[in-house]
């Protein structure tokens, strides 16, 4: 995956990292994602607090991704199962490569530690970013995708714009007909320094 020329940047992916943080969260919730923003170390409490207001189970599957572990130390969380879900399982959590400032896009890799079932099946996507990993367009989203994985591309790239939804019949919007009807952002904050833990 060689370098790539850069193409026009529109004004909308362009900005202070603040300002493009700002701008994913904004255009994340006018996607129809539910947002919530934390400290480091407090992810597992943020998605045990969405689980309890939304009257869900407390029970999840969790990618087996390294940035997650301990996911269930830091709330009141029983990890089901770690990696691929099944067809019973209603909430799965996962981390995003990035997330794109333009769109309120997700960019969820595919790999061992993170498959893409859990982009698919579980009715509740809960996924983690840090605001170290938001870029301002999906270019900069491609370019980190290359430095994550020099030796090549994934098998699979998602890219996530608020929960699943179609207006095929009658053209009436459905949530979570062909995966999700919920997508939560549990988006990390940046320590002093300016990294996420």
């Amino acid at each position: 995956m060689a370098d790539h020329a850069a193409h026009v940047v529109p004004a909308i992916a362009r900005g202070t990292h603040a300002e493009l943080v700002r701008r994913f969260l904004e255009t994340a919730e006018a996607a129809a994602a539910t947002v919530a923003t934390v400290p480091p170390g407090s992810e597992g409490a943020a998605v045990e607090r969405f689980l309890r207001q939304h009257n869900l189970p407390t029970r999840v599957a969790v990618a087996a991704d390294p940035r997650l572990d301990g996911l269930e130390d830091r709330g009141v969380l029983t990890v089901e199962r770690r990696g691929t879900p099944t067809g019973d399982d209603l909430v799965g959590v996962a981390h995003a490569l990035a997330g794109i400032a333009e769109t309120g896009t997700l960019m969820m890799a595919s790999g061992p530690h993170s498959p893409s079932t859990l982009n698919m099946l579980p009715d509740t996507h809960i996924v983690v970013v840090r605001q170290t990993d938001v870029v301002g367009g999906l270019e900069d989203a491609w370019a980190r995708l290359r430095a994550h994985a020099p030796e090549g591309p994934p098998r699979t790239v998602h890219l996530i714009t608020g929960p699943s939804r179609t207006g095929d019949i009658e053209q009436t919007i459905q949530l979570g007909a062909h995966g999700p009807r919920r997508l939560h952002i549990v988006m990390v904050e940046d320590t002093a320094d300016g990294a996420a833990v």
